[in-house]
């Protein structure tokens, strides 16, 4: 991770970059999800390493580690507020076509969600705060522990995760029993609430949702932890692992991410504007001072 300026965080994110559902995109779908391997691309490459240390290093024991770290919410104390405008002195390298702070892509993506769901508030707020816990960048997490798509750690890799054919080599629960078979340490159908998911800022942040006791419906919190979980609602691994209500976080997360992933334009929302209404939203579902 490099460090611009005081406060700036240049962050890298593989999961924002090449995306797939042709189904909601105005370009071509062949420009979405183009993981081929070019080493003489410097965005390809930066790409692919970034999954390759996220691959090699996601185990079981790594992530809980992390959990330990993060989850005991003592690392800084601030409102939601505070925090989206935080997020802009993070700079995110992933859209070499856009370079726009994060909060405008958060007021961008709430906007959609309010105009397409105007009588669902909880949408608008989810849509806002959905990328909140990216602030672990700016204390000494790799972004590779904190962006990129997601997914299960203590059982076999889906096979549609990105680079799944060579990124995981040196991975030691690969060789372990324990994690490498189909449904290593879960039973059929427990459900992906009960998943282990590897480390980053989409399950980060719907614990800092549980912990500060939000007003959120469970559905937005998952929408918040399963966004980036590709290789399930998008590749259609871990079905094995599914539970019937499943089915409607799945809805959820896809509806969301047209919202996150082609909302973002040069047309600027009025956020001074706007705030007005989103605060009334933090009060009603995530008020006062949040323990990160």
């Amino acid at each position: 991770m490099r460090i611009l300026a005081e406060n700036h965080v240049h962050l890298l994110d593989p999961s924002e970059l090449l995306r797939p559902e042709p189904t909601f995109a105005d370009k071509n779908p062949s420009k979405f999800r183009d993981y081929s391997v070019d080493t003489t691309d410097p965005l390809k490459e930066r790409v692919r390493q970034t999954y390759r240390q996220m691959h090699l290093n996601q185990t079981v024991d790594f992530v809980k580690g992390r959990r330990d770290r993060w989850l005991k919410f003592n690392t800084i104390k601030m409102t939601v507020r505070e925090a989206l405008e935080k997020l802009n002195d993070l700079v995110d390298e992933s859209d070499p076509d856009l370079d726009l702070p994060n909060i405008i892509h958060a007021f961008q993506a709430a906007e959609r969600a309010r105009a397409e769901f105007p009588e669902h508030d909880w949408l608008h707020l989810t849509a806002l705060i959905h990328d909140l816990g990216k602030i672990m960048a700016f204390y000494d997490e790799p972004q590779w522990a904190v962006v990129g798509d997601t997914f299960a750690v203590g059982c076999r890799w889906g096979d549609s995760i990105v680079y799944r054919d060579e990124s995981f080599e040196g991975n030691p629960d690969g060789d372990n029993p324990a994690y490498n078979t189909e449904y290593g340490i879960y039973e059929a159908n427990c459900g992906v609430d009960n998943l282990l998911m590897s480390w980053g800022h989409d399950e980060y942040m719907y614990n800092v949702l549980k912990h500060n006791k939000t007003k959120l419906p469970h559905v937005a919190c998952n929408i918040i932890r399963f966004h980036s979980f590709y290789p399930w609602h998008n590749g259609g691994d871990y079905k094995h692992l599914e539970a019937a209500k499943d089915e409607e976080t799945k809805k959820w997360v896809l509806i969301f991410n047209r919202y996150d992933l082609y909302t973002k334009s040069e047309v600027v929302p009025d956020i001074d504007a706007l705030w007005p209404y989103y605060q009334t939203l933090i009060d009603k579902y995530l008020p006062g001072v949040i323990e990160f």
